[in-house]
């Protein structure tokens, strides 16, 4: 309760600042006005003679510096209570958007996370929306930028029977950033148990699909989406065109499609689309290059990060932009993709497909404390480097106490959010303890 009783106090401050200003020149027009009805008036009282009644109307059987205060007072009482009414008839239809959100709440989301880093965030599936719940809280400037090879589950269905990009890993993101009312979250979400033709399909894929026939286009139907829910920012396909994800096991096995992929049991040598030289999304591009942060995964490192990246201007685009660059590793390992890896050996995949300094941090989860038992699906991924060819580790407690098979939205997000705007302390700090263990 207290630490919401100081987020307000936070919130009222920063907007006091913001709009004083405005309260201030909206004062002084008054002011200058009223000044301007007085000489009007003492222009009338000194050259025309009103009744008796008058006198005591205006309360002149009162000292002049008395009746200015009392003036003063009810007219500033009047302004006060008339700029109240107005901003809450005014801003009434923005409340609506959720039944428990405050006025400061929406003032403080339309001013101060819209001043928030300029955050592009690369990946799919669960990762992805987890880091952008977070996130969204900080800034009203992202981008998700999300792969299309998904050809399982609803998605795949849709995608096979009515030849659509997947629409899954984008309904996870609208999901994720929708600033709409709980309810309609959770009914974009909700996915069909029985029904000839429906099972397993979720509501927010059939949305999507249908409002791409309405709209013409599947980038025109998830922006029109994204409006209807209130998303805080913009999802984007890495590319538009069909793509298939391929890979070769460490056995020589060949094996098509993401779906596959995961279910395999040989583990992934390397990744690669079909077909190879696709066109990346102009407007994913465009954030990139225009980005202050970027920040790749979470997420299945083969079939969720991969896919995004193996697209040629996206590639190129991550590598040009001149953005701080985060590799956020996975808190656990991922069965039949990444058995026994460690911070390294994640890192080792990247550097083996992209090449080249591509990253400035790796942000990996330190907080091992809860182990898994030895007989799960997964075990915690190790931090066994402090720097992977140029790019610093930074190890801090990232993981969801809840599940630890995934991060914590908050904690991932205050983490990144510090590290961008304490990242030159950060390095001095390190270079300093560096030299003092070199010595």
């Amino acid at each position: 309760m207290r630490a919401i009783r100081q987020s307000n106090f936070i919130k009222w401050f920063y907007l006091g600042i913001n709009v004083k200003r405005w309260l201030l020149l909206m004062s002084l027009g008054v002011a200058i006005m009223g000044l301007g009805f007085s000489y009007f008036l003492r222009e009338v009282y000194v050259s025309y003679t009103f009744p008796d009644s008058v006198y005591y109307i205006t309360l002149q059987f009162l000292p002049r510096w008395f009746r200015g205060i009392l003036f003063i007072g009810i007219s500033g009482g009047v302004i006060l209570f008339a700029f109240w009414r107005l901003n809450n008839s005014l801003l009434s239809a923005l409340l609506r958007r959720s039944g428990d959100e405050s006025l400061v709440s929406v003032l403080y989301s339309s001013r101060y996370l819209a001043r928030g880093p300029k955050v592009v965030a690369i990946g799919g599936g669960t990762g992805l929306s987890t880091l952008l719940r977070g996130l969204k809280e900080y800034s009203g400037n992202l981008t998700a930028v999300v792969t299309v090879a998904d050809d399982g589950g609803s998605s795949g269905r849709l995608r096979r029977e009515l030849g659509i990009l997947p629409p899954g890993d984008v309904r996870n993101c609208i999901a994720a950033l929708a600033d709409a009312e709980p309810l309609m979250t959770k009914l974009f979400q909700y996915r069909f148990s029985e029904g000839s033709g429906l099972e397993g399909h979720s509501s927010g894929n059939l949305f999507i699909v249908a409002m791409s026939g309405v709209t013409g286009s599947f980038e025109e139907a998830v922006r029109e989406t994204s409006r209807v829910l209130a998303v805080r920012g913009n999802i984007l396909p890495s590319t538009l065109a069909n793509v298939t994800l391929s890979a070769h096991t460490e056995d020589e096995e060949v094996i098509h499609g993401e779906s596959n992929i995961t279910d395999s049991p040989n583990r992934i040598r390397e990744v690669y689309l079909q077909p190879a030289n696709v066109e990346a999304n102009p407007d994913a591009v465009r954030a990139i290059l225009n980005a202050d942060i970027i920040v790749v995964g979470p997420g299945s490192l083969f079939t969720s990060v991969m896919p995004n990246l193996l697209v040629d201007g996206i590639r190129q685009a991550v590598q040009a932009s001149p953005a701080l660059k985060i590799y956020v590793c996975n808190v656990a390992t991922q069965r039949g993709e990444t058995d026994s890896f460690t911070v390294g050996d994640h890192f080792g995949v990247l550097q083996r497909h992209l090449g080249g300094h591509f990253f400035d941090y790796v942000l990996a989860n330190s907080n091992t404390r809860g182990k898994l038992p030895e007989k799960a699906r997964s075990q915690p991924v190790i931090v066994d480097r402090t720097h992977l060819n140029g790019a610093r580790v930074i190890s801090a407690d990232v993981v969801s106490e809840d599940n630890r098979y995934h991060h914590d939205p908050k904690k991932l997000a205050d983490t990144l959010v510090h590290l961008y705007y304490e990242r030159h302390q950060l390095e001095q700090l390190i270079d300093k303890a560096t030299e003092t263990v070199t010595a």
